[in-house]
């Protein structure tokens, strides 16, 4: 099968490897047929992680089920079926607790907790970005979708991470209806935020960004677009909010944030949330942040450390959640939306490119050019 390779810092190539295939009797084999490149995959694929060599990317997917296991008894050959990103088995302390972010069975080192597919750090299970991928646990980790899968499926494969990591960022910021929110960073989790905030009835959702694109798609949810090259996003947000600030706030840019001179600052975003939330008020992160990064521009961001102003945060009697998105607790409800028509995450794609285009998609999608604000890759389609 092909796959997207990672052959090292800024560089991928579309290759044959082995096929994925059927190994334990609950698997479940899916073909394929929508696969997106996130921002999460950007950190790999410039080396700012110890992503092997030759593993292939690829967590957000969706595709049609071509073989089951013999101990499958939910899933058929031919549904087609969505997968969360975190792989899980459904049974242990944290899967039993609702907390699929953090099984400790998918995740091989026994002091860790947490699973993906084709992920640093996360296990052993191969990328999505592929024409097949073996999906463990089938029954618990597929969601099948409706009549309308096919036509509707750059909406559902958005269930695979981006819009239930959104939605879990409000869940944890506790935005409420009539609620004044602010979310930093407009990428693709991002604007899923802001389109969660709505659904969930804040009055005012104010994001802030510098990429016009990105500005643009925020405007067209309804949300107010702050550009943090042209103004102080603090002030901009207190001036929203009657000087008080925003009631809840989502981080939605992790520790590659920088200044428009594109300097690397991992603690703006949460110090500007700090400073842009109102007393009592509550956080939710959700943007990438890593134990080690080797790469970062300061000793302290090295050893995953960053200068938080935590002195800020208690005297202001904030709170704070963290951590990446348990996507079963919302993947069912957030897919009857869509179905309903009541959401529709798809507004964010710019492209949808065959599976051989995914070298130019993610350099790119990486440079952040104009007009690349989501890239949905299709394995069989021609160029």
């Amino acid at each position: 099968m092909k796959a997207v390779v990672y052959e090292g810092p800024n560089k991928v190539s579309v290759k044959d490897v082995p096929d994925a295939r059927i190994e334990r009797p609950t698997d479940v084999l899916v073909r394929i047929t929508a696969t997106n490149i996130c921002g999460s995959d950007l950190h790999m694929y410039e080396g700012r992680t110890d992503f092997e060599q030759g593993r292939w990317f690829g967590h957000e997917n969706m595709g049609e089920v071509i073989e089951v296991g013999g101990a499958v008894q939910k899933v058929v050959v031919g549904d087609r079926v969505v997968l969360p990103f975190n792989v899980a088995c459904g049974y242990c302390k944290n899967c039993e607790r609702g907390l699929t972010n953090y099984c400790m069975t998918a995740q091989p080192v026994k002091e860790w907790a947490g699973a993906a597919y084709g992920f640093a750090d996360m296990g052993p299970w191969a990328g999505g970005q592929a024409e097949l991928l073996r999906v463990p646990w089938g029954d618990f980790n597929c969601l099948r979708l409706g009549e309308d899968a096919d036509e509707r499926s750059s909406d559902y494969v958005m269930l695979a991470d981006i819009f239930p990591t959104g939605y879990h960022a409000t869940e944890m910021a506790g935005v409420s209806p009539g609620d004044q929110t602010v979310i930093y960073g407009a990428g693709p989790v991002g604007l899923m935020a802001a389109l969660s905030a709505t659904i969930r009835g804040a009055s005012k959702v104010m994001v802030v960004d510098r990429h016009p694109d990105r500005l643009r798609l925020a405007e067209s949810i309804g949300a107010i677009a702050i550009d943090d090259s042209k103004v102080d996003p603090v002030d901009a947000v207190l001036e929203e909010t009657m000087g008080l600030g925003a009631d809840n706030g989502c981080e939605c840019v992790g520790y590659q944030a920088h200044d428009p001179q594109g300097v690397e600052h991992p603690n703006e975003t949460l110090n500007r949330l700090v400073r842009s939330v109102r007393f009592t008020g509550t956080i939710g992160t959700v943007g990438v942040f890593i134990p080690q990064d080797p790469g970062a521009h300061d000793e302290l961001a090295k050893e995953g450390q960053i200068a938080f102003d935590f002195g800020l945060h208690w005297f202001k009697g904030q709170r704070m959640g963290t951590g990446q998105a348990p996507v079963k607790r919302y993947n069912r409800q957030l897919r009857d939306l869509i179905a309903a028509g009541k959401a529709t995450p798809s507004f964010i794609v710019s492209h949808e490119l065959p599976l051989d285009d995914a070298p130019d998609a993610y350099e790119h999608f990486d440079n952040r050019d104009d007009g690349w604000t989501k890239v949905v890759l299709r394995p069989g389609d021609s160029s």
